[in-house]
């Protein structure tokens, strides 16, 4: 997990030690919340319709690792996203994105919380990454914001409605606590000799969970790193400017286990035996293995803050939704057709489609053509499916693909095929529409040269 402000600035261009892409193990997951992320006007219409700068980088970093962004979640400068290795893809469901604003009585997004919810092989998560109020003296205020965002948030979601209902839930961000009563010098001081922890007595958010009931639930790792605010760009100086802010760990990521105890707004005759039954039957335990901050990136006045996670669950289940296949050989020259069987029972819809994608594909929405299920089912029983597939929606130069069921209702991607080889097409070849051979999808090209 990674949590950022980064001041308006554009990425650097090697994000290898932001994700600790030089680790012995790599992770299954990342999160990434990064706040103040550039949302003027002409830049965020942009946004609106390409992926950002940010979300940009990130997946041409991962993508190649074969990870997948499964969602993302933007509301002006907080900006969230989930990724995930391809291989749990087909068992993320049931995915969710909500927002709320602070900032200006609730009408500016400028401060405020977003957060992608969602069940991993059954488990429930939540991820909250917020821009809380600024300024040493605002530490009440903050509270109360995230308190807000905690309330405000609902899913539609019967097993976990909102926040707290979710068996972990993570909460990342700019939180803006501060560091009070102690003095600048004696501040900088306990920096320099690496004593941190006769600074924790006085961090704000240390403070505010000795009496705040929401905060209690929440677990931090020790903060035995660099305060991350406020550096002057490029450097790693603290600020030097005329205000000379005192450092503080504004940036931070917590988490939350939902024990067999219920939370003090639910009566404890609330919890349900199934619920009781499934935390003792399917076990989730969380440990911290890395907290800590980067001091390689300096676009920023803050510091990127890193969370490395170990989660121990057992899977509520390992079979995907849907099996499904391309029957025959592909190609532009001829319909093809898709077959599929539902593995589980599941709630189908008009929405749900099937796309097709380049091995290698980097988000939901990065396939290359797709079809509707209902509107283009040809044959249909109780256990095998056929979709048909017009030739006109197949690349004419080929290459390695696979197909993937995208259920509308779960909002995700719950069957993956086996990866197939779509052959270039012969009739174009003959008639000259091929320049040059291309032998699978090898070749980066542009969208435009691939459907030309």
């Amino acid at each position: 997990m990674v949590t950022w402000n980064v001041a308006t600035a554009d990425p650097p261009e090697d994000l290898a030690s932001l994700l600790q892409l030089n680790s012995p193990k790599s992770p299954d997951l990342y999160v990434i919340g990064l706040q103040e992320v550039y949302s003027g006007p002409l830049r965020f219409l942009s946004d609106m319709l390409f992926d950002d700068p940010w979300s940009q980088a990130l997946i041409s970093t991962l993508a190649p690792r074969n990870y997948i962004k499964v969602s993302a979640v933007r509301m002006q400068g907080l900006l969230l996203l989930f990724f995930s290795k391809l291989e749990h893809v087909p068992f993320i469901r049931n995915i969710q994105t909500t927002y709320t604003r602070t900032g200006l009585f609730g009408y500016w997004g400028n401060k405020g919380g977003v957060s992608v919810r969602l069940a991993f092989y059954g488990h429930t998560l939540c991820f909250l990454n917020c821009h809380l109020a600024a300024h040493m003296d605002y530490a009440s205020e903050r509270v109360d914001e995230f308190e807000s965002i905690m309330d405000a948030q609902t899913f539609n979601c019967k097993k976990a409605p909102k926040i707290v209902d979710h068996r972990l839930v993570f909460w990342l961000g700019d939180l803006n606590f501060r560091i009070q009563d102690h003095g600048m010098h004696f501040v900088r001081t306990c920096i320099n000799d690496q004593t941190y922890n006769l600074l924790w007595s006085k961090d704000q958010l240390i403070m505010m969970k000795k009496k705040e009931q929401m905060l209690q639930e929440f677990e931090e790792g020790p903060l035995d790193f660099q305060p991350t605010y406020k550096f002057d760009r490029n450097s790693d100086t603290y600020d030097s400017s005329g205000k000379k802010r005192k450092p503080a760990w504004t940036d931070r990521i917590l988490w939350r286990l939902r024990s067999k105890t219920l939370s003090p707004d639910k009566r404890e005759e609330e919890k349900s035996k199934e619920e009781e039954d499934e935390e003792e039957e399917y076990p989730l335990k969380i440990k911290q293995e890395l907290y800590t901050s980067n001091m390689e990136y300096s676009i920023s006045d803050h510091k990127p803050v890193i969370g490395i996670f170990n989660l121990q669950l057992r899977k509520m289940f390992d079979t995907p939704l849907v099996r499904l296949q391309a029957e025959g050989d592909w190609s532009a020259d001829i319909d093809a057709m898709v077959i599929y069987s539902p593995l589980q029972p599941f709630t189908s819809s008009t929405w749900d489609w099937i796309g097709l994608y380049k091995v290698g594909f980097s988000s939901v929405l990065d396939y290359i053509t797709y079809t509707w299920v209902k509107d283009d089912e040809v044959v249909f029983n109780e256990e095998i499916m056929q979709v048909y597939v017009s030739k006109e929606e197949i690349p004419v130069r080929g290459g390695e693909c696979v197909l993937c069921y995208f259920s509308s209702t779960m909002q995700s991607i719950i069957g993956i095929s086996e990866p197939f080889k779509v052959h270039e097409s012969k009739v174009a070849l003959e008639e000259g529409f091929l320049p040059e051979r291309i032998n699978g999808l090898n070749k980066a090209v542009s969208e435009d040269e691939f459907w030309k």
